[in-house]
């Protein structure tokens, strides 16, 4: 191995740390809990290597939330695809963001700690645009399906959104991030509603 090969391994071996460190943080204490200081210290580098390879803070966040969306879209492909009418999809891919949502607490609450994302950051961002883009397309061909094509399926993307950030949201805050039974059922139920309304 060269000179060159090994200075491009050693720079991962640190950036791979660092994110190791930062997640470790994470999950034992919360997002609240990261700082560059504490990289630093946990990984034993001077902060100025830490901004070698990240310009702050926010890129990290930056760096995980990419990750979950990742995690979320394939979640939601695998979905997708375990079905074949449209409508179905719908109601196996709410059930999917859902376990994904508990089994991921920290990515969830990273990704949508603000609510939706923009329209903005959807288009220069990959991952978030590849995981939209599934719910999107999918909510479109339930229409064409229903042959109600003249409706506004991105009107119906926020509503089918809604409802599944809204619930997983409630289920976070009331039961620290558990998941419930019961909860799962009305979202089975609202999610049928709104397969419903997609014909109206």
């Amino acid at each position: 191995m060269g000179i060159v090969e090994r200075k491009m391994r050693h720079k991962e071996e640190i950036r791979t740390g660092i994110l190791g460190a930062a997640w470790h943080m994470v999950v034992t204490d919360g997002w609240q809990s990261l700082s560059i200081r504490k990289i630093a210290d946990a990984i034993e580098y001077s902060i100025p290597v830490i901004y070698n390879h990240f310009e702050n803070k926010e890129a990290i966040l930056l760096e995980f939330s990419k990750e979950g969306y990742q995690k979320l879209a394939l979640a939601l492909q695998e979905s997708k695809d375990s079905v074949t009418l449209p409508a179905d999809q719908l109601k196996v891919m709410a059930i999917a963001y859902w376990d994904f949502a508990f089994e991921n607490k920290e990515y969830y609450q990273l990704m949508f700690g603000l609510g939706i994302p923009a329209c903005e950051m959807v288009n220069q961002i990959t991952e978030i645009k590849e995981m939209t883009s599934i719910l999107v397309s999918t909510i479109r061909e339930a229409l064409i399906q229903a042959k109600n094509e003249e409706a506004d399926y991105f009107l119906k993307y926020h509503g089918y959104w809604s409802i599944l950030h809204g619930l997983v949201s409630i289920q976070m805050i009331e039961n620290s991030g558990k998941t419930d039974a019961f909860k799962k059922m009305i979202l089975k139920d609202a999610i049928s509603g709104f397969c419903r309304s997609l014909a109206l």
